[in-house]
């Protein structure tokens, strides 16, 4: 199980501005209160054993077969199911493929691979006869960089790869991503969703999968019965029916994004690597990203994501995500605070 993450809200009292999650937090979600409000006689029956309903629903919004989804309590259960279905082979059988992983990225990856026996490889492409599992996160967690279409498409190509891209943040982003059309034609791609960010609904635990029917099949074999709760799947239906998403306009929000990155730059002793969606990956030349984590949350009740559990990354990187823009003035008027003392 991976140690530290973001939203680690429980950990600390009083926190009122939180930059530690890549999600937008300041979601309005009435609506979808009010309508569960309504709803809460479902938790007295048992939801489908397989959301069927929300499935069809994604499907049709994909534009694919409703066999080529399949949803997951979290895009995290969709990485250890994917993890355990190929842990004996993609096409052959009875041994266990090879993975690869470009790090610095979200470490639930290795995690499921090692869970399951995986051996890690230096490089995408396995040699000829093996088999190697290929994972992306595209948009880039943490570094908010993309992988641009023709990489994806060469090392799709290799015999012997499955890729798996994680697109959670894909609704943060302007840059073109694969579709769910593009995976199913492709064969041996494996699209991961995430319902929780775009809809800023992380506590519902609601993600999903689209591939070829046969990956799908490989897939929930391995996925117990009523794995999405009655109201997670209402929810959804809910938000697929009333909201294309819950947060601000993109452009917009990207403006402010590049505003924040700005600012931060400019405070002495702190760098900020270029992104092309929302969050960004900061580095600090003096003090550590977990000092100064606790400096904003207990001085100035401002959460961020201290990043150092990332493979590759280092003690003094740290993670913020663009909230309001007052909130991002705090957060860089309090930054600087820490650095001049520090």
């Amino acid at each position: 199980m991976i140690e530290g993450h973001g939203d680690d809200i429980y950990k600390y009292g009083d926190i009122r501005m939180n930059f530690s999650s890549n999600i937008y937090s300041h979601a309005d979600l009435s609506g979808l209160y009010g309508h569960l409000k309504e709803h809460l006689h479902l938790i007295s029956s048992y939801p489908e054993p397989q959301p069927y309903k929300l499935r069809n629903c994604l499907a049709e919004r994909h534009g694919v077969e409703p066999e080529s989804v399949l949803v997951t309590n979290g895009a995290t259960e969709a990485i250890y199911l994917i993890a355990q279905a190929f842990r004996n082979g993609v096409q052959k059988t009875g041994w266990i493929p090879s993975f690869y992983v470009k790090n610095p990225t979200f470490s639930e990856y290795e995690d499921a691979m090692r869970n399951f026996s995986y051996v890690e490889a230096e490089m995408p492409v396995p040699a000829s006869g093996e088999e190697r599992l290929v994972w992306m996160c595209n948009p880039n967690n943490p570094t908010g960089e993309i992988t641009p279409q023709e990489e994806i498409a060469a090392v799709a190509s290799h015999d012997g790869v499955l890729l798996i891209i994680d697109q959670s943040y894909e609704h943060y982003t302007k840059a073109k991503l694969l579709t769910a059309a593009d995976a199913v034609k492709m064969g041996n791609v494996i699209l991961v969703h995430s319902m929780t960010k775009n809809y800023a609904i992380p506590g519902l635990r609601i993600g999903y999968i689209v591939a070829t029917p046969e990956l799908i099949q490989r897939v929930s074999q391995c996925q117990h019965p009523w794995s999405v709760n009655a109201l997670a799947i209402e929810a959804s239906l809910f938000l697929l029916k009333e909201h294309d998403n819950l947060i601000p306009a993109l452009d917009d929000y990207l403006h402010e994004t590049e505003l924040l990155r700005t600012a931060l730059n400019r405070i002495e002793g702190i760098s900020v690597a270029p992104t092309q969606t929302n969050f960004m990956l900061c580095t600090m030349d003096k003090g550590t990203a977990a000092q100064l984590k606790t400096y904003l949350a207990e001085k100035h009740h401002i959460l961020i994501r201290d990043a150092s559990n990332f493979t590759g990354l280092s003690e003094r990187h740290f993670r913020v995500a663009t909230q309001l823009p007052e909130e991002n003035r705090a957060l860089v008027a309090a930054v600087e605070e820490y650095m001049a003392d520090v």
